[in-house]
């Protein structure tokens, strides 16, 4: 192919992907490559006019994705390094804001008052204030759904639940989370709002209420309960319903009003980002955000690491020089946080990002500071999920991570936010709208129900001016009430900035070269088979297994509520009805904006360990499409741990074309799938085919303890396997390490998530004391049913693996009898056989444990103690 450019011809000598790039003029060896006039490579040799440029990771990147053609053999060019940007302070001038507009505009919201501005939307909502009592806020949402059909001011109930403040000491982002919660819950989109903790927690709404108080939030201004979760399951949902069913009258007395565009508030976001993001659709947003200023409004810039690289135009307009300064501080300190996990920046691509010609952190970051027009000033710079309560332009302390970024920006007050895509992410916030702009034709049109805005247009020759005003008025429409194509869709996620582990360099070298448990089990002092117990079983290819599960994997955190969404519906159509027991999906946070490395490894490892489990009959990974861990990686993992990946099915929310295409797609699939499959074999299968996972939360009685001990001899001696994570209290026990093990040692045998290959008793690494993460890494093992005792208030259960949950304390046996499976009471003696009766209920598929048919349930992978969001 001939190119004439500058008055010359050249010939394009290689294949060049969609967004990629080859060279126009002459690049000499040690000759810098150019974006807009910033520098993101140095020319390893020369590079002359049709070359294809390339690095070494781009290339890696489009092997893994298996283009179907010949590569170059080598780079021709390096990364630009990231040294810090030397503010040249002697020579600084103060930049000047856009005008402001001589007839402002309005749109119809919700006028809150109080410090509040006004609301996009009027939503009551439910806060899980941490992960502990997510999988109540969700389970109450799921009950209050179509509550406020008969209120025509209120938006709709519900919940937003997330990771962070679930495990047993202070969180490292304490401060970070208390001051995202304060702001969601004065929110303008907020119309009123349940905040939910526990009895026993870490993070608790008396730290949440003292912090809004000491922070002057208008709390005051919002109809609001604090609730601590104290009673069974059942009946705090019953107490939750009738908090929210008496706010919906109040909350629909509230209705639109004209409301000036000073008090729209807009987040300027971009996730699955191509080389035409900073062309199109960065500059599109950043033209709309103008005018909003030009209003009155304000507009949030976030993703620190983001924007590395790209110093140089970010402060080419800015307020002061203590403002700029505070910019490149915080440049500076993501850069040391990242270092104490052992990352940098350069890590942050993600793989549909490489794949769609984002070469490096450099490349990609000078595309994503288009999203401020080059005339509008930077005015401020805050902390993340700090509140703006002056007009203008911000820029937001906050990771890579779309939805960690976008989390702080609704509690920084932004009541709209403006997603860029290349890809076409998908992504939504429960009670903000999402305006979404793709940045070309193509993925406009093969994702056309899916966005909003086609910055494609743009390329093909509309002006941007034009652009500009149509975005515009579809935006007044949007913070009106029109639905967006997100809320069509109907589905949401929220993710805060999660903890990091280290805090400074010191731990980091033993961290990495910790060495990997053996995978050898423990050897038992007084295993012997003395039960001639059998469970239902069903007959497989490779063994008897518990259940036949069909399991939708998403690959990344975009995917996950589709998926779910995709099961939930499978299940209601009775889908493969006498083939598989039921549907699975589990939702996650990870697989996208979080570091390589020791976490991805985890994840991978987790995920392959749910992909081959015992219980699943048949499996479809479901990738939303620009991920760091998209389908062609995971099939790249299974071959290498010898697993075909032609035994599962796969899918793209992206490629597909959309969700409604891509929910079809699959249930296609499974439809296929299951029709080819037999009718499922039961057979009795002895303790020697049984997988559980033990586990003891609280303080743990000798009598209890002995019991539990003498339910793992029995496992264990009938040739069974038995899985304990590291932190759970049973370890704790002399009573049940006496008996079962003896004098000797027990650490762990087994990686977090490792599968357990060898019969017998294990202890798998649980590098958090999270329940739900050790929970998730404990199913990827293997096991087939879980047992926990608990003191005090039940756990979450597993969406996938039954988890039993007994107790012997007196105490808690009172208080949470409904939720408790069984209750451990009168002769000890007899108390291992009643445990082991109701395990093989479970494991026959008789008996469905209390709170997972109750809907309290949860699914989160850890990262580790090097794993960092970017």
């Amino acid at each position: 192919m001939r190119v004439a450019f500058g008055g010359g011809e050249f010939e394009i000598e290689h294949p060049v992907p969609e967004g990629h790039r080859f060279a126009v003029r002459r690049i000499p060896e040690g000759g810098e490559l150019l974006s807009w006039g910033l520098p993101f490579g140095t020319a390893v040799r020369e590079i002359h006019p049709g070359a294809y440029v390339c690095n070494s990771r781009i290339l890696r990147a489009l092997r893994e994705r298996r283009v179907g053609f010949e590569l170059p053999v080598e780079a021709n060019f390096r990364d630009h390094g990231l040294e810090p940007y030397e503010l040249d302070e002697r020579g600084f001038r103060p930049g000047e804001q856009v005008p402001l507009h001589p007839e402002p505009r309005v749109f119809l919201g919700y006028g809150r008052g109080a410090g509040r501005g006004a609301g996009t939307r009027n939503y009551v909502v439910v806060l899980g204030v941490t992960s502990r009592t997510g999988g109540y806020a969700k389970a109450l949402e799921r009950r209050m759904r179509g509550a406020a059909e008969g209120y025509p001011n209120v938006s709709g109930v519900v919940a937003v639940a997330h990771t962070e403040g679930g495990e047993g000491g202070r969180p490292n982002n304490l401060k970070l989370l208390l001051r995202t919660l304060a702001g969601f819950m004065v929110h303008p989109n907020t119309g009123a709002v349940l905040a939910v903790d526990e009895a026993g927690a870490v993070v608790t709404n008396a730290m949440l209420r003292r912090y809004m108080a000491e922070h002057g939030y208008p709390l005051a201004g919002v109809p609001h309960r604090f609730m601590t979760l104290r009673g069974g399951f059942l009946q705090e949902l019953e107490a939750g319903e009738r908090i929210v069913r008496g706010w919906l009258e109040e909350a629909n007395r509230t209705a639109r009003t004209r409301r000036p565009l000073s008090e729209l508030k807009v987040a300027l976001q971009c996730g699955g980002s191509d080389a035409f993001s900073g062309v199109s659709a960065n500059p599109l947003a950043a033209r709309v955000a103008k005018e909003i200023i030009r209003h009155g409004g304000s507009a949030n810039l976030a993703e620190t690491d983001e924007l590395i690289g790209a110093e140089e135009y970010v402060l080419q307009n800015v307020r002061d020089l203590e403002t700029a300064r505070r910019f490149l501080g915080m440049v500076e300190r993501f850069k040391e946080r990242v270092s104490w996990h052992g990352h940098t920046a350069e890590g942050n691509p993600s793989g549909g990002n490489l794949y769609r010609g984002l070469y490096n952190i450099a490349i990609k970051s000078i595309g994503a500071a288009r999203k401020r027009d080059p005339e509008v000033r930077l005015d401020r710079v805050v902390e993340y999920a700090e509140r703006m309560r002056e007009p203008g332009f911000y820029f937001m302390d906050s990771p890579g991570n779309d939805l960690e970024s976008v989390a702080g920006q609704v509690a920084s007050g932004a009541n709209m936010i403006f997603f860029t895509t290349g890809n076409g992410s998908i992504t939504n916030f429960p009670f903000v709208p999402t305006v979404k702009i793709v940045t070309t034709t193509t993925r406009y049109e093969l994702l056309r129900d899916d966005m909003d805005v086609n910055a494609g247009a743009y390329l093909d020759g509309a002006p941007l001016e034009e652009l500009g005003r149509e975005m515009f008025e579809l935006t007044l429409r949007a913070a009106s009430g029109e639905r967006t194509a997100g809320e069509r869709a109907g589905h949401s996620q929220v993710s805060i900035w999660r903890d990091w582990k280290q805090t400074g360099p010191e731990n980091l070298e033993r961290l990495r070269n910790s060495p990997e448990p053996d995978g050898n089990p423990l050897p038992v002092r007084r295993a012997s088979a003395d039960t001639d117990a059998t469970f239902e079983a069903v007959r497989t290819n490779s063994g008897y297994a518990a259940d036949h599960a069909a399991l939708i994997m998403p690959t990344s955190l975009c995917s996950g509520q589709i998926s779910l969404m995709i099961a939930d519906r499978l299940n209601e159509l009775g889908t493969g009805a006498g083939k598989v027991s039921r549907f699975v999906a589990l939702p996650h946070t990870e697989g996208c904006g979080v570091s390589s490395g020791p976490a991805e490894e985890i994840y991978a490892r987790t995920v392959l360990g749910y992909l081959a489990h015992p219980s699943v009959r048949v499996a479809l990974l479901l990738e939303h499409g620009c991920e760091k861990t998209h389908n062609d990686y995971f099939r790249n993992r299974l071959e290498e741990r010898g697993l075909n990946p032609d035994r599962f099915g796969w899918a793209s929310i992206q490629l597909d074309g959309g969700i409604e295409r891509v929910v079809r797609r699959v249930e296609g699939w499974f439809e296929a799938e299951l029709e080819r499959l037999e009718e499922p074999v039961y057979e009795p299968a002895g303790l020697r085919e049984l997988r559980l996972g033990l586990h003891a939360e609280g303080p743990l009685s000798d009598a209890a303890a002995r019991a539990l001990a003498r339910l793992t001899t029995s496992v264990v001696g009938a040739g069974g396997t038995v899985v304990l994570p590291e932190q759970a209290a049973i370890l704790e026990s002399a009573a049940y390490l006496e008996y079962v093990l003896g004098d000797r040692a027990a650490p762990p045998t087994l990686a977090y998530g490792a599968a357990a290959s060898e019969p017998g008793l294990h202890i798998m690494e649980a590098p958090t004391s999270h329940w739900v993460e050790t929970a998730t890494g404990l199913g990827a093992t293997g096991v087939e049913v879980m047992l926990a005792h608990v003191a005090g208030r039940p756990l979450q259960a597993h969406r996938m693996i039954p988890l039993l949950q007994v107790s012997s304390e007196p105490e808690t046996r009172l208080r949470y009898a409904e939720d408790l499976d069984l209750e451990l009471a009168g002769d000890p003696e007899a108390w291992s056989g009643e445990l082991l009766g109701i395990i093989i209920e479970t494991a026959s598929r008789r008996y469905t444990p209390r709170l997972y048919a109750r809907g309290n349930f949860g699914f989160q992978f850890t990262r580790g103690l090097l794993g960092v969001s970017m």
